[in-house]
């Protein structure tokens, strides 16, 4: 005949509720009761600006990778020497494997001259005009320099 063993009560392995929720509590509550920060500020709108999206093939219809091209204000004629000091610099890019390059211009009335240059062609230059925010295409076909 076997003998029952009595068994001892488990003990529960964890966290009691009890216990949860009072650490909850500690964490949660002092939260709750810390002054109220002000919100973040909110960043301001970016500036308004327009694109100028240049596409540079060469004489056969073909894109022209690596060509530089660049990017200026166009200078009016009847300024004088002292107010082309505040004058914005060149920009300056070289065209990407689909012979394309987009410059970003504040947006406004403007007009600005674009040159392209590859080696073994002749440059060309084009002036666009900038009203607003729009984007403004721009193709220059460069030809051969004849040897």
């Amino acid at each position: 005949m076997r003998m029952k063993r009595k068994r001892k009560p488990r003990k529960r392995i964890g966290t009691s509720r009890a216990l949860l929720a009072s650490l909850l509590a500690a964490v949660l509550l002092p939260a709750a009761f810390l002054p109220m920060q002000a919100a973040p500020k909110k960043k301001p709108a970016l500036d308004t600006y327009a694109l100028i999206s240049v596409s540079v093939f060469d004489d056969a219809g073909y894109a022209l990778a690596g060509a530089n091209v660049t990017l200026a204000p166009e200078v009016e004629s009847d300024s004088s020497p002292d107010q082309s000091k505040g004058k914005a610099k060149p920009l300056e890019a070289v065209s990407g494997d689909r012979g394309e390059f987009v410059f970003r211009v504040p947006a406004g009335p403007k007009r600005y001259v674009v040159t392209a240059v590859a080696k073994g062609y002749q440059s060309q230059r084009k002036t666009v005009a900038v009203e607003d925010q729009e984007r403004v295409e721009v193709t220059l076909q460069l030809e051969r320099q004849s040897k």
